[in-house]
């Protein structure tokens, strides 16, 4: 009698069947690679010959250097950035320094010249100061050949109210010091005459002259020429009779000689 085997769920599977279940197990273990990690010793030294020749440890190895060299690089750059902005930072600082010791140099020099200037003006003034008060000969190079109260029948008070320098015709006659002209012209006895009232307050008188060569009211100064010797007037001969007074007046002579000598004038 012939039996047949008996089918659903609880048959059991065929041997073929088993083979064939197994071999997608292991094809899914080693997708999943549970097999890679129960795998024998020589199995895993294959797995890694694998990964390495995928290039994956390089790649790691290669995007760490990048990362390394682009902040090295950043690096630089920023020093470089930092470095620059000291150097125009000095050279702001040297060219403000540069500047401010043109500026100090230039007020110095200002400062130095007008210092200079001022004592110039003041040597100047000073020498002017001096010139004005100094006297001088009324004849450059001369001498008295008649002293003061000399006597004689020339002079109608008895004797000589001044002193006479010897002078040729035409002579230049120089006011001996600074003052102003107060008379300038005829002077009876005196011939063509000039009166100057000092700045001191006292006066001199120039007489016998040739010519005149300033008015009344003009200031003169020492050494100025004031006219030309002659013999005009009451005058025996060209020369120049010179007088020192106290007052404008005549009678109030006194020693010329003694006058110029308290000047500074050697006569």
């Amino acid at each position: 009698m012939a039996f047949t085997r008996a089918t659903g769920k609880h048959r059991r599977p065929s041997r073929l069947t088993r083979t064939t279940a197994n071999v997608a197990g292991v094809a899914a273990l080693t997708t999943t690679g549970v097999i890679g990690g129960l795998a024998a010793p020589a199995l895993a030294a294959d797995d890694a010959a694998a990964l390495e020749h995928t290039g994956l440890t390089q790649a790691v190895s290669v995007g760490d250097s990048l990362a390394e060299s682009i902040d090295a690089q950043a690096a630089a750059q920023q020093q470089a950035a930092d470095a620059a902005a000291a150097a125009k930072k000095a050279e702001e600082a040297a060219k403000k320094k540069a500047e401010e010791a043109k500026r100090k140099a230039e007020a110095e020099a200002k400062a130095k010249a007008k210092k200079e200037r001022e004592a110039k003006e003041r040597a100047a003034r000073e020498a002017e100061r001096k010139r004005l008060n100094t006297y001088v000969s009324p004849i450059s190079g001369s001498y008295v050949s008649t002293g003061y109260q000399t006597g004689g029948a020339m002079w109608s008070s008895g004797s000589h109210t001044g002193v006479d320098f010897h002078a040729a015709s035409g002579t230049a006659v120089h006011a001996v010091g600074s003052g102003t002209v107060v008379e300038a012209g005829w002077g009876g006895a005196y011939g063509n005459n000039v009166v100057i009232k000092m700045n001191d307050g006292t006066y001199t008188q120039y007489g016998h002259m040739s010519s005149l060569g300033v008015t009344v009211g003009q200031a003169v100064t020492p050494g100025q020429q004031i006219g030309l010797s002659g013999s005009t007037g009451n005058s025996s001969g060209p020369h120049l009779h010179f007088e020192a007074r106290t007052g404008a007046d005549y009678g109030t002579d006194i020693d010329p000689v003694a006058y110029l000598r308290s000047h500074g004038v050697n006569v």
